[in-house]
């Protein structure tokens, strides 16, 4: 399955929600992103294949490969963030 960046978003989303508050449903990544609720199920239901699954309650949890790639996707965006602040203060100081 081809993943798009806002695929690639959800999935983020989802794993640091999770780490966060312990559990995650749509209602919760619909606040964290500021996106809608049916812009939500929509990406859901494209990542339940092979990237999280939703339980009874409708939580959502990460797959083994959901994991795997939100995780890199997390540690890429935190690199690129203490970056651009390493270069602001770089910066900031000449």
């Amino acid at each position: 399955m081809n993943l798009y960046a806002s695929g690639e978003d959800y999935l983020e989303a989802i794993l640091v929600l999770y780490k966060k508050f312990g559990s995650v449903r749509s209602v919760d990544i619909a606040r964290h992103m500021e996106v809608s609720k049916p812009s939500v199920c929509h990406a859901v239901n494209i990542l339940k294949e092979g990237f999280l699954t939703i339980d009874e309650n409708h939580f959502l949890y990460l797959t083994s490969q959901g994991k795997v790639v939100a995780e890199k996707i997390y540690e890429r965006h935190r690199f690129f963030t203490e970056e651009l602040r390493s270069e602001e203060r770089r910066v900031g100081k000449e």
